[in-house]
């Protein structure tokens, strides 16, 4: 098995230099954190972490807690998060676990037996919640962790997001460029702090607009093609049906297709329809039997920098040096067009 002194004799580093690289100092240059890591993971090297607990004090392990299994591992994104979790904080010499809880049980509990069990340096967190109880737990115990998303207009702590009130704001603001009045939203769970910065960066296009915000245009639900198809038929049958649907995710946008499907819709000739992208595979936007215009950004880019992060929250970096935004593009595509005429 390799040890840090393989590593270090192949790259001509000092075994600190390659240790410290390993576990994410500040000291270290991004190029040297690179070429350690990626020569580590080819040489198999595997640290011993009961001798970096004794030595550190740290065991070398973090952990992701979800609050049960999901129903639809496609739908909720189960398998590349924790494999791409996996992946990165392997390539740190840091070991991830999930930790799965059970649903009845009070998510601040789970929590709190873990950290008390002492072996975990720190937590990713996902899906955050305005006021979340998580965040509000570990900031008590001192307990390193990044969130994916943000907390809050002036976040006090490590993140990695995209800023998810431009996604609302450019899919909205291209539609009303087209000359479309009525637009729906289905955005994701409400209450998310992602779905929130999306509602306020809709609302916020209409109103630069002059176009009077209606509540039965917003719709919020979990992320899945179910919704999707069901809000649509919703917003169909209601009174003043919109001329374009922004769609939260391309899960919706599928339920979406077949609902104007089965409606007789035709996109773009009787409804404009746009969506965020985030490049997962199965679902592109090229897949629609018309093109799909979108804000794009890959969720897979996400896994990298919240294992870096993380890795230097817990050798105690200061939090303005730990938050990162993700890039994001809007890509118009032949499924948004002027809306029909009366």
């Amino acid at each position: 098995m390799a040890t840090l002194r393989d590593i270090s004799r192949q790259l001509g580093l000092s075994v600190t230099q390659v240790s410290r690289a390993l576990n994410g100092h500040s000291d270290v240059s991004e190029d040297t954190r690179t070429r350690v890591q990626e020569t580590a993971k080819s040489l198999n090297y595997q640290p011993n972490l009961s001798a970096r607990k004794l030595v550190s004090g740290r065991s070398g392990i973090v952990g992701l807690v979800l609050p049960g299994i999901p129903d639809s591992p496609v739908d909720t994104l189960f398998v590349q998060i924790v494999g791409g979790l996996s992946r990165h904080f392997s390539a740190r010499g840091m070991q991830f676990v999930l930790h799965v809880a059970n649903p009845e049980e009070d998510i601040v509990r789970v929590y709190e037996r873990l950290i008390n069990a002492g072996s975990l340096d720190g937590f990713v967190v996902i899906e955050p919640t305005d006021h979340d109880p998580r965040i509000a737990y570990l900031r008590k115990r001192k307990v390193p962790f990044v969130l994916h998303g943000r907390m809050g207009p002036a976040p006090d702590h490590p993140y990695f997001d995209i800023d998810n009130e431009d996604v609302g704001y450019r899919l909205a603001r291209h539609l009303l460029d087209l000359g479309h009045r009525h637009i729906a939203f289905l955005n994701g769970t409400s209450g998310r702090t992602y779905a929130e910065a999306r509602s306020v960066g809709y609302r916020r296009a209409l109103a630069e607009a002059g176009v009077p915000y209606r509540a039965d245009h917003l719709l919020s639900g979990e992320m899945t093609e179910g919704f999707g198809l069901l809000s649509t038929v919703r917003l169909l049958s209601g009174k003043a049906p919109p001329t374009a649907i922004i769609c939260g995710n391309m899960l919706i946008t599928k339920g979406v297709a077949s609902a104007l499907t089965a409606m007789g819709r035709v996109v773009p000739r009787d409804m404009s329809v746009v969506a965020h992208d985030d490049v997962l595979p199965g679902v592109t936007p090229e897949s629609f039997p018309v093109p799909l215009t979108t804000t794009q950004s890959a969720l897979a880019q996400s896994w990298e920098p919240l294992a870096d992060l993380l890795a230097r929250a817990i050798n105690g970096e200061p939090v303005a040096g730990l938050q990162r935004l993700g890039s994001l593009s809007l890509i118009a595509r032949a499924s948004s067009a002027p809306p029909p005429h009366p």
